[in-house]
């Protein structure tokens, strides 16, 4: 799909900005010119009216709501979409060279919708757990508890605090062990640590009476410095058993919906805590603002499915040895957790980062939210049209959508973007990686940058400038001179100047063609075999630092007894044997460096080595190790390696149940030939001797 067939609105903002019409008319295919209008959102209104019809582009964001209302109200209108390029392109310094760019944004208006994902589902009915110090839960509980089903669960002393003449709600105390689950379904385990059970008590104040030494007070909770264990109280309660000293310490649990922790330490220490917990701290701000936003968390609720996992090709264990835990290591939401020889994701509790997606080495767990393939189609359209428009060294600026703000700003009130930085957004910065930022650069560009916030996981700025330096390594070895990728802070003050003092990178002469694929390793290699068909500087093998997801293994050969406990074990293919002959095979493509080889190996034969192979042989099995063939002593019958066969007689040469004449030597023989040569022997046939 294209512009063709659409009607483009375009408007200079009272001439704040240079639009030619009809050079964007070339760029986009179209069979006429647009006319550019200066106010299409006030004395133009009218002319918009009346042409608004069929599928329309306007290049306008600010006055979205108010012109797709118009066309509602026209109701002649099939699609309408509102590209931005007055913040992105036309208020900039280089505005008279944004043309390009201009067309690159509002070729994206003609691209279908990505393609929908599986959706997670959410049911609250409102059962809130506020947990914290007295004075502010029972306070806010208080608030709230007219439109939420409320809990309290008091921490620490709560000296001072007097409970609520009324009982609205249950009033529990404790301290809180784990606190698990998300909206809708929180478990909340607590120890309680008070004899008084508070939702036993009747709140009658005997004990408060009977106690001598005033270790009780209005919140019906016991002093246990200051008490003397008269145990008056208990005598007092009587019957209603609230006062129970044995009772501490014991584990109780309830599930909720949402939880409000009011404790100055969050018991949740994430940093994207699950939705339906709120951990606003003791600022008395941040919490009216948490418990203004609960009731709206009542109700059942939808959200995208970000990722999906391929269990078949997860590089994390097999057998219980382990390989790569990079997701596990890198999510910042705890949804991510072992489970045997692979991973489990709960998708209530992701959050749309793509982190993991971002570091896993096989593509065993891939982005969704949109896809790569979706992602890939408009990075290859804003490509081909800013190159077809006469733009050169593209720069792409990957940015979540919150970003926009920072970039508006800049628009406003300093320089704008550099007319070679072209703005495309994704649900998270940290979604995309060293696959795609190289498709990129095989499609035309010269740099990919990230806009971080600033507020994302450090763990993802981490892998983000990990992956940006295995994939300026590749693209420097073969002779793409200068810095291709970099991660710039939309909290600076001249983030704008640093883009634009940035200087362009080489890149490629002749743009790609091809589709970027749901593989991650499929579309890496599609890339880099494209940067390396016009790569200045052609090589064969390119070193890498630590960490790669490619490499190659060396395999000692004085220690390996061609056992192939690592061909079984190894989850991507990449390690072979040989139907006919004692071989190891190694299909260096595959190879994801998980180590999972080298920890299976029972002697220790086998090294890793990070670096890129090119060409077809990195595609093609290789031999890494072989052994000659130990034949049976009697019949000539091959059965096994003479490197296993001498470890197994080395190691069992001084065992007891071989120290009778001829007993190793039958070790050397088949099976068959084994039982004929213990018929033979004198001594009758013993089972163990089998």
């Amino acid at each position: 799909m294209s512009l063709a067939g659409k009607t483009l609105h375009l408007c200079s903002c009272n001439g704040t900005m240079p639009l030619d019409g009809e050079a964007l008319a070339r760029s986009l295919d179209l069979a006429a010119a647009p006319p550019v209008r200066t106010m299409l959102c006030q004395k133009e209104l009218g002319v918009f009216a009346d042409q608004v019809a069929g599928d329309v582009v306007v290049a306008c964001t600010q006055e979205a709501r108010l012109l797709g209302d118009l066309a509602e109200e026209r109701g002649k209108t099939r699609t309408i979409r509102f590209v931005n390029v007055r913040e992105t392109a036309g208020w900039s310094a280089q505005a008279n060279a944004a043309t390009p760019k201009i067309a690159a944004l509002l070729a994206l208006a003609g691209l279908p919708e990505p393609e929908p994902v599986p959706s997670v589902s959410y049911r609250s009915g409102g059962q809130l757990l506020v947990v914290g110090p007295a004075d502010a839960a029972l306070h806010w509980a208080g608030v709230v508890a007219a439109q939420l089903s409320v809990t309290v669960l008091i921490t620490g002393r709560a000296a001072g605090t007097e409970l609520p003449a009324t009982r609205d709600f249950p009033v529990f105390s404790g301290e809180v062990t784990a606190v698990t689950g998300w909206l809708g379904a929180f478990d909340v385990t607590w120890k309680q640590a008070n004899p008084i059970d508070l939702d036993l008590c009747t709140r009658c104040n005997a004990c408060i009476r009977a106690c001598p030494e005033k270790a009780i007070d209005w919140s019906y909770q016991i002093d246990l410095e200051r008490c003397r264990s008269h145990r008056a109280c208990v005598a007092a309660c009587g019957a209603t058993a609230a006062i129970d000293f044995a009772r501490t310490d014991v584990v109780r649990s309830e599930r909720f919906d949402l939880v409000l922790d009011l404790s100055r330490v969050p018991i949740l220490r994430l940093h994207e805590p699950p939705q339906g917990y709120l951990a606003p701290g003791a600022d008395a701000v941040a919490q009216a603002s948490a418990v203004a936003g609960l009731p709206a968390m009542v109700g059942e609720f939808e959200k995208p499915k970000y990722f999906a996992y391929k269990a078949s090709i997860c590089a994390h264990s097999r057998s219980q040895k382990t390989g790569c835990r990079q997701c596990i290591d890198v999510c910042s939401t705890g949804a991510i957790r072992a489970d045997g020889d692979h991973v489990v994701v709960e998708p209530h509790l992701c959050m749309g980062c793509g982190g993991c997606t971002t570091v896993c080495p096989s593509g065993a767990l891939s982005y969704t939210y949109p896809s790569v393939p979706d992602f890939g189609r408009r990075l290859r359209t804003v490509l081909a049209t800013y190159a077809k428009a006469g733009g050169r060294d593209a720069c792409l600026l990957l940015h979540a959508a919150r970003a926009g703000e920072n970039m508006s700003r800049l628009a406003r009130r300093g320089p704008g973007l550099p007319a070679r930085v072209i703005p495309l957004e994704v649900h998270h910065v940290a979604s995309v990686g060293l696959d795609v930022w190289l498709a990129a650069l095989a499609h035309g560009a010269s740099q990919v940058a990230v806009l971080a916030l600033g507020d994302e996981a450090p763990e993802y700025r981490e892998a983000l400038e990990r992956q940006m330096r295995i994939a300026d390594t590749i693209a420097q070895a073969l002779g793409y001179q200068g810095q291709h990728f970099r991660v710039f802070d939309a909290a600076a003050t001249d983030f704008g100047a640093e883009l634009a003092a940035w200087p362009a990178a080489l890149g490629v002469r002749a743009a790609a063609t091809f589709a970027l694929t749901a593989d991650k390793r499929t579309t890496a290699a599609l890339a880099i075999e494209h940067l390396l068909q016009h790569a200045p500087v052609p090589q064969r093998e390119i070193p890498l630092p630590a960490g790669a997801p490619f490499g190659t293994i060396a395999v000692d050969g004085d220690a390996c007894t061609m056992c192939l406990a690592c061909v079984g074990a190894c989850p991507e293919g990449a390690l072979l044997d040989h139907a006919e002959m004692p071989q190891l095979r190694f299909i260096e493509a595959k190879c994801v460096q998980c180590g999972i080889c080298r920890e299976t190996c029972p002697e220790r034969a086998i090294t890793l080595s990070p670096r890129l192979a090119l060409g077809r042989e990195a595609k093609e099995p290789r031999v890494v190790n072989e052994a000659a063939v130990f034949h049976c002593v009697s019949c000539g019958k091959p059965m096994g390696t003479e490197k296993l066969i001498g470890t197994m007689l080395a190691k069992l040469a001084g065992h007891s149940m071989f120290a009778a004449p001829g007993a190793l030597e039958r070790l050397k023989m088949c099976a068959d030939c084994r039982v004929v040569d213990l018929i033979k022997n004198e001594k009758s046939v013993d089972i163990r001797d089998v």
